[in-house]
């Protein structure tokens, strides 16, 4: 599935200018310690650009255009942070807008009390309630289809434009408010109440501004905010020292230390990386129920993944004839085919497939007097009853020998043999039969999906275990996961194997994910870290979940865990660049305080900087402006490939760590030079 590419518009950096503003607020800027601090030393340097002896001391009128200066560049500074909050929000706000625009104000069927149907606004409808909705309406409300077998058009939600099916019973049932009936008529009993539909959950989700913060954003923003407070109490002690030499720093430079001593870069980025991480799980087409879900992607140990569907292309396809007792290819190719010639699923039309690459074509127009037997779960065959009294049936092996049994046939000797030969193959056997005689063996093959292996393999230098749940028998099971590449396999699987698998790898400390539709996966779902629910599947899995993958793709799971981890990764490198920034401005501000008061610091004065001013001034403006360069960076994310933890952390220290020293003395020096040749060295 292409993801969806959603550029940041004119509209969008309009709204999000405008909101810079807006957020400049104490009270939202309190949520935020680091930047808050910033806002609060644009107030204080105002303050004293009105007033320069406001703290005592002598007043100096040349003070006031540096400190006129440097409050411009704080507050430049905090803009500069909401602002790529708010291009982050406003991303989401303009996906929300657009799914708003799906809620019309729609009627619906409701089913009275006597039986009769009556037009009410579908905002009236209540949990419990049935309706009914024909072919060309649109679904009023979320819920579970109890009647009928329709075609449903949901590319207002999932954007895509194949129609898919949905139906009474099985893990196709539910349907979403908002989505549009193209075929038959469906009877839905309503699952939500006004406000709680998936669509009204969805718009709340894309609004990053009522989004919750994640753990460990939540974690980082006590590290920081306590760093903030360590540079404060540092700051604060520099004036008493300066005293103690007989000197003597001013109130502005102070500030001017502070803020660019302090992690203001990934204080500023640090709620728009969380918002843009919402982002791109959503534009991938995954709705992530919390902020949380998308983090525990990252931080995913085991992986539990459906073997059809998901592993394998979903329907087996026969590949091979395999005769048995004294019957010829010929004679079990034909047979074969005349038990699938009505049979129109994937596995019957594959039969008579490969019997064309042998030359042998039946027409169904021979065999329209014959009875078709449609496969049934009680006798586990199917295939014809020829007017001459014939019967030609295909099915399982084991209830294929049963019938034959119990009717006095015979089973070929090497019958078992040649089963056994498939299974261990990683194949499914059915038996062909005629009348009582089995002619042989149809050999069905679980088609892997191309490039699964290689995944895999990704996964494994992430560090991620998989494990492949299967009903199939051991031997097909080990041949599959074999071929496949997985970790580690389960057989002849139940819902209460995937739970006790889950259990028993979170009791070892790990983050389990997993994916499911069915009704029997949600305890599984509820149970695992990150549980992405197909929106194929029924209410009950989708409520368990804490993804939705709107495009029912179970392979998607492995995709949300790479975003999950760029995301994590993001954060990191933001946060070591952020730290090493902080080195480098260091050396541009420390040296030009104290060098009028201790000559012999000039030593430190590496980047050889023209004056104290030029150094505070180009250090400030670059802290401002460092954080506006990166923003594409927190939006986009940084790129991740699957390697050691180890490999990661030496690649993340040589680009975002020394990186991070050496941009900050080529930036500060730049601007250095630009001052000094506009003359405001010394301002």
């Amino acid at each position: 599935m292409a993801k969806k590419n959603q550029s940041i518009g004119k509209d969008i950096f309009r709204t999000a200018i405008i909101d810079s503003f807006k957020k400049l607020d104490p009270r939202n800027m309190v949520k935020n310690p680091v930047m808050f601090v910033v806002e609060i030393g644009f107030f204080l340097t105002l303050l004293l650009s009105i007033f320069p002896n406001l703290f005592g001391g002598h007043y100096e009128l040349s003070q006031i255009p540096f400190n006129l200066v440097i409050s411009f560049i704080l507050l430049i500074t905090v803009l500069f942070g909401n602002f790529a909050e708010a291009i982050a929000e406003g991303r989401g706000k303009a996906q929300a807008e657009s799914l708003r625009r799906t809620k019309t104000d729609l009627m619906a069927d409701r089913r009275e009390k006597e039986g009769s149907y009556e037009k009410v606004p579908a905002s009236t409808l209540r949990k419990g309630d049935v309706v009914r909705v024909t072919a060309g309406g649109m679904i009023p409300a979320d819920g579970e289809v109890i009647k009928g077998l329709g075609s449903v058009d949901e590319s207002a939600i999932t954007g895509e434009s194949a129609p898919v099916i949905r139906g009474a019973g099985g893990d196709f049932s539910s349907v979403t408010g908002g989505t549009k009936l193209l075929s038959d008529e469906l009877i839905i009993e309503v699952t939500v109440n006004p406000g709680e539909s998936f669509l009204d959950k969805m718009i709340g989700l894309v609004e990053g501004a009522s989004r919750q913060k994640t753990p460990n954003e939540l974690a980082l923003t006590v590290l920081l905010a306590g760093l903030t407070l360590i540079f404060l109490i540092v700051v604060v002690t520099l004036g008493p020292f300066a005293g103690y030499v007989h000197g003597s720093i001013d109130t502005v430079t102070l500030i001017a230390l502070l803020v660019c001593l302090i992690p203001t870069t990934i204080g500023a980025l640090l709620s728009a990386i969380g918002i843009a991480g919402m982002d791109r799980i959503i534009r991938f087409n995954v709705v992530a129920k919390s902020g949380k879900a998308v983090e525990a992607a990252g931080d995913v140990n085991t992986l539990i993944l459906d073997k059809t569907g998901t592993i394998t292309i979903g329907n087996r396809l026969a590949s091979d004839f395999i005769p048995v007792g004294s019957h010829n290819l010929k004679d079990l190719i034909n047979t074969a085919v005349l038990s699938s010639l009505f049979d129109e699923t994937p596995e019957g039309r594959s039969v008579i497939d490969l019997a064309k690459k042998d030359g042998v074509t039946l027409s169904r127009e021979d065999y329209n007097d014959a009875e078709n037997v449609d496969f049934s779960a009680d006798t586990r065959m199917s295939g014809l009853n020829l007017p001459d009294g014939t019967m030609v049936r295909k099915g399982a092996v084991d209830a294929i020998k049963e019938d034959v049994q119990k009717k006095g046939g015979r089973i070929p000797e090497d019958l078992d043999a040649k089963m056994e030969r498939v299974a261990k193959e990683g194949g499914t056997p059915l038996a062909v039969i005629k009348n009582q005689e089995i002619y042989g063996l149809i050999y069905l093959k679980d088609i892997i999906k191309p490039g699964m292996r290689q995944r895999f393999e990704e996964l494994r230098k992430m560090g991620i275990k998989t494990v492949m749940c299967t009903g199939d028998n051991p031997l097909t099971a080990a041949t599959i996961a074999l071929e496949a590449g997985v970790d580690d396999f389960i057989a002849e699987a139940k819902p209460e194997d995937k739970m006790r698998l889950i259990r028993e790898e979170q009791e070892q400390g790990k983050l389990v994910a997993m994916s499911g539709d069915g009704t029997n996966d949600a305890p599984a779902l509820a149970q695992a870290d990150v549980g992405l629910a197909m929106n194929t599947g029924t209410m009950a899995a989708k409520e368990a979940g804490n993804m939705v993958d709107l495009d029912s793709d179970p392979t998607k799971l492995i995709e949300v865990v790479s975003i999950g981890k760029q995301l994590l990764i993001t954060r990191g490198s933001i946060t070591t660049f952020s730290i090493a920034n902080d080195v480098a401005k260091y050396f541009a501000i420390i040296p030009a305080m104290f060098t009028t008061i201790i000559p012999q610091l000039q030593s430190l004065n590496i980047m050889h900087l023209t004056s104290p001013r030029s150094a505070i001034l180009s250090a400030i403006i670059f802290n401002a402006l460092i954080i506006p360069l990166l923003i594409p960076l927190a939006m986009k994310g940084v790129k991740y490939r699957p390697v050691s933890a180890t490999t990661l952390l030496v690649k993340n220290l040589l680009i975002y760590g020394i990186g991070g020293i050496i941009v900050p003395f080529l930036g500060i020096k730049i601007i250095d030079l630009i001052i000094t040749g506009l003359g405001l060295s010394n301002i």
